[in-house]
């Protein structure tokens, strides 16, 4: 039966559902997750556009074939020039290792396509400046450039933005972040793209750093205002791989070595444009932690803690009830009424990790098809880039207090 015969009685087809067509370059760790988040988004949320998987990019021909398929992209390219030129490809999505950020995100910018980048932003504040810049020129246009730091999309981190917001903590007093990993304990573990400066930028300070600068200015709606640091590299040369590696993994050719040249740890306090005190310490040399971020946020009125490897639950404890019933209680995160879980499970069907990432593309769509302001944007990008440059500064200075400009 044919279209119209079918409208002639009564039962005409529903409108075609608008696409966003995404191009993706990386197919590793953040590749794979990414992946995840696109082909899912559309079928747990009533979206205003369909995320369509059109092609992945990488350099290793094998490879990204191989990768395209696993994961349900259309097509595979080897340039990322060439899946920016795509006419199927309407949002480039930047999933490769930081030094190569800026040079992907602005050329698509400057293409006409939207962007969501993983964090951090870029290797240096210099690049992720003219990244805000492209940004700005492009949003005029009516384009989005969106930073990936999916650990917002936790819900009960977006409830604790909530109750912070209300005023359930009252005048904020102390911030406290950990994000504690050991994948690099073992001195033999091979010197990944993520252990050379001129790649990663820094080592556990950008790559877990990052996570809970933005957590921490985020969740309080504060920017912080200085930093006083130390660092440490404690395993100062690893072996060298024997062909090009890719995220945590890589096979060593059990001869030769490299130098080491980022962080294994940091540690520094730093003060919040209110005048509340923050700590914050990221490693990969924490033996038994494998991914542990640990949020604690005290207030006059009460304190909030969250603990990633308990996702789907918030502690919180009001100050003002007396003091003989008062204490933590646990709220378990899974109602329909809490932030993004009105279409998932029933209550008490926990969610995972990849749901991040579902949850960051379901918001990526909303973004561009409603043209509201990006969240996080790449200024929320360049800000952490500061505060993690100003880091750097403290550490190499003997841990001197450091203003984080803005």
């Amino acid at each position: 039966m044919s279209r119209r015969e079918e409208t002639e009685q009564g039962a005409a087809a529903p409108p075609r559902q608008a696409t966003l067509g995404v191009g993706m370059v990386g197919y590793a760790f953040m590749g794979a997750a990414h992946s995840q988040g696109w082909r899912t988004a559309g079928h747990v949320f009533d979206l205003p556009m369909r995320p369509a998987l059109a092609a992945i990019c990488g350099r290793d021909r094998t490879a990204v074939d191989a990768a395209a398929a696993r994961h349900g992209w259309a097509a595979a390219e080897t340039d990322w020039r060439a899946l920016i030129a795509r006419d199927d490809v309407q949002l480039v999505d930047i999933c490769t290792p930081g030094d190569s950020h800026a040079e992907i995100a602005i050329a698509a910018l400057e293409a006409g396509k939207h962007v969501l980048c993983e964090k951090p932003l870029a290797n240096t504040v210099a690049e992720a400046e003219a990244m805000v810049a492209a940004a700005e020129r492009a949003a005029a246009r009516g384009q989005v450039a969106i930073v990936g730091f999916n650990y917002r999309k936790v819900p009960a981190i977006t409830y604790a933005r909530t109750l912070i917001a209300e005023g359930r903590l009252g005048a904020l007093r102390h911030v406290r972040a950990t994000y504690l990993q050991d994948w690099l304990v073992d001195p033999e573990s091979p010197l990944t793209w993520r252990l050379k400066r001129e790649h990663a930028g820094s080592g556990a300070l950008g790559d877990l750093g990052a996570h809970i600068v933005d957590l921490a200015q985020y969740l309080t709606g504060e920017r912080l205002v200085g930093v006083s640091a130390v660092s440490e590299t404690f395993v100062r040369s690893r072996p060298a791989l024997a062909g090009p590696g890719a995220g945590l993994s890589g096979a060593a050719d059990g001869t030769a070595r490299g130098e080491v040249t980022v962080d294994d740890a940091t540690l520094f306090t730093g003060r919040l444009a209110s005048g509340a005190l923050a700590s914050f310490e990221a490693t990969r040399m924490a033996a038994g932690r494998k991914n542990a971020l640990r949020l604690e946020i005290n207030g006059e009125r009460g304190s909030l803690a969250f603990d990633l490897e308990r996702l789907n639950e918030l502690s919180f404890h009001d100050h003002t009830e007396p003091a003989v019933t008062a204490g933590f209680r646990r709220i378990l995160v899974t109602e329909p009424e809490h932030p993004y879980l009105e279409a998932w499970w029933p209550p008490g069907h926990g969610l995972g990790y990849e749901h991040t990432f579902v949850h960051q593309a379901a918001d990526v769509v909303r973004t561009i098809a409603t043209g509201s302001a990006p969240m996080p944007s790449f200024a929320d990008g360049l800000q952490v880039q500061r505060v993690l440059a100003a880091v750097e500064e403290s550490a190499e200075k003997n841990s001197v207090h450091t203003t984080v400009p803005f």
